[in-house]
């Protein structure tokens, strides 16, 4: 009875074109935390994020351009502050990794999903509704799960109110995402521009940014050139799947769904990425923190397949 009523192929086979799509965003965003600690072994954090963006920044241009001469992008001026907050969340994201604990940015990042709803709100005027609050909830909850560990230390760690500015970091790049897809949604409302061109133009602005930062500290140019064929396997994955597909998924989903779906079905991504840990890097998983990937892909589920009725 079970299996007739929640048929995991069933389910997405039903999901709307925008929401499948954030879905298969969560998924990749999942492989490339494993995937980026491998290229960074050949190159600086700067450096691979100019190499990233400015290889996305290559291939979408002939589309670009395409759309351009077509008058399709004669609002692409709209697009270059949502690229702003973009670098500013990748700045944000990699400065607090780096000064605070990995299960610790894991649960903070995913506070985004409990904070969209109430930026959507301030912008819409509205209280968020009590089913999105709920999903939103147990999504955190799951997130909680999935990154506590064995010990009791860790779940403490993570509740601590001792937060260094690496936490502080993380918290902020949490607001960015959320301000990122409402920000898209109420820039881009009917203007002409597509998604593709309007991730080409956020991939140019956080390209050219991160490019001023490297410049202006001084490193050296060589590291914008690695020579190891592992390294540029992994960029151009990361630029392809993790960048050009899900910005483009973004910015699809928040013309045809609300922000806040956004923030949840994108939620699911330390599910997904515990998932490709334990099946490609061989990391293993507990109980609870399955019971943790559970809940959020239950939260996500549960919003996406509620697309009839106002959450």
């Amino acid at each position: 009875m079970l299996s007739k009523t929640f048929n995991m192929p069933l389910i997405l086979a039903k999901l709307p074109m925008a929401e499948l799509s954030l879905l298969l965003t969560a998924f990749f965003w999942g492989t490339s935390y494993g995937i980026t600690k491998e290229a960074l072994l050949y190159t600086g954090v700067l450096a691979f994020i100019v190499i990233r963006f400015a290889l996305t920044s290559m291939l979408l241009a002939p589309v670009f351009i395409k759309e351009w001469r077509a008058g399709l992008a004669k609002d692409w001026k709209y697009a270059i502050p949502t690229g702003g907050i973009l670098l500013c969340i990748f700045l944000a994201e990699i400065y607090g990794v780096f000064h605070t604990t990995a299960s610790k940015a894991a649960f903070l990042i995913s506070l985004c999903v409990l904070i969209t709803p109430f930026v959507e709100a301030i912008t819409e005027r509205k209280l968020p509704s009590a089913n999105i609050i709920l999903f939103a909830l147990l999504s955190l909850f799951g997130v909680f799960l999935l990154t506590t560990q064995n010990s009791s230390s860790n779940a403490f760690d993570i509740l601590s109110l001792e937060l260094n500015k690496g936490d502080y970091c993380i918290l902020l790049a949490a607001f960015l995402r959320a301000c990122m897809v409402v920000t898209t949604k109420t820039l881009l409302k009917g203007k002409a521009l597509s998604a593709l061109s309007t991730t080409s133009i956020q991939a140019s602005v956080v390209t050219l940014g991160a490019l001023m930062i490297f410049l202006s500290n001084g490193h050296s140019i060589e590291q914008l050139f690695p020579t190891n064929i592992a390294f540029w396997l992994a960029a151009f994955y990361l630029a392809l799947f993790c960048t050009v597909f899900a910005l483009f998924a973004q910015n699809f989903g928040v013309k045809h769904t609300t922000p806040s779906r956004v923030a949840l079905l994108t939620g699911s991504e330390p599910a997904f990425g515990a998932l490709f840990a334990f099946v490609w890097l061989g990391e293993s998983l507990n109980t609870i923190q399955m019971i943790g990937g559970g809940c959020i892909l239950l939260a996500t589920l549960m919003a996406s397949t509620q697309k009839n009725t106002p959450l």
